[in-house]
């Protein structure tokens, strides 16, 4: 009886345990498919489609779409590395978090400013602070004009396109040139809330420019909607 129970304890325990133990995946990525998803070949020799956490690359036909691919590819092509996974997506991807040794290569794009925080799904408190960062000092898809600044999942819901095409009016056209040359005015100060901004422009210039990422509260990549409609 008392062996039994011992079985039965050890059954109980490897079952508790094997969650943490599938929680990580080891293996070689043989493919990048675009600047946030790569395909990992395990030892087994099992091939798992990997979508990166809390981040979103612009996609390939966005500007900085293919040099976001090739940073993924230069820091993670042919390596080994280890995905210690988050959830399973909608397409039946893995969505995880990237390791080539002791380099957490989800961070590492977003710093290099080849990748957005995915504030929709993204819990980590890491990263925002890094967007912030490569946004000032203009990094990768920063260096932008800014009309070219468009968050991956605000180009897919708008079907492909950045906004839909309007031809602006001449007094439009006018509006639109007094709001570009004001922003060469503009610096990060310490405003924080849309309540405290006095135009779109400059609601766009602190979230675009200084990373003041509250001014989006449904993070649709458009701040201070009662602004910017």
């Amino acid at each position: 009886m008392l062996m039994l129970f011992h079985r039965l304890l050890l059954v109980a325990l490897l079952l508790t345990t094997s969650p943490a133990l599938a929680a990580d995946l080891l293996g070689q990525v043989v493919g990048i498919q675009d600047g946030d998803t790569l395909t990992l070949l395990t030892p087994e020799r099992r091939q798992v489609w990997v979508r990166l956490y809390g981040i979103d690359a612009p996609e390939s036909r966005q500007p900085y779409g293919t040099r976001a691919q090739q940073e993924l590819s230069a820091l993670a092509f042919r390596k080994q590395v280890r995905v210690t996974v988050e959830d399973t997506d909608h397409y039946g991807r893995t969505v995880g978090r990237v390791w080539a040794g002791s380099l957490d290569i989800n961070a590492e794009l977003v710093r290099r400013g080849a990748a957005w925080v995915y504030r929709q799904y993204n819990r980590d408190p890491m990263l925002p602070p890094l967007e912030a960062e490569a946004r000032q000092a203009k990094r990768g898809l920063w260096a932008l004009p800014a009309s070219e600044q468009v968050p991956p999942w605000v180009w897919r819901r708008n079907g492909g396109r950045a906004t839909a095409t309007v031809q602006p009016s001449a007094a439009g056209r006018a509006g639109t040139a007094a709001s570009s040359s004001s922003t060469a005015d503009l610096s990060c100060g310490s405003k924080r809330y849309c309540t405290q901004m006095s135009s779109c422009a400059e609601a766009q210039f602190y979230f675009r420019q200084c990373g003041l990422s509250r001014l989006d509260g449904d993070r649709d990549g458009v701040p201070c909607e009662q602004l910017c409609r």
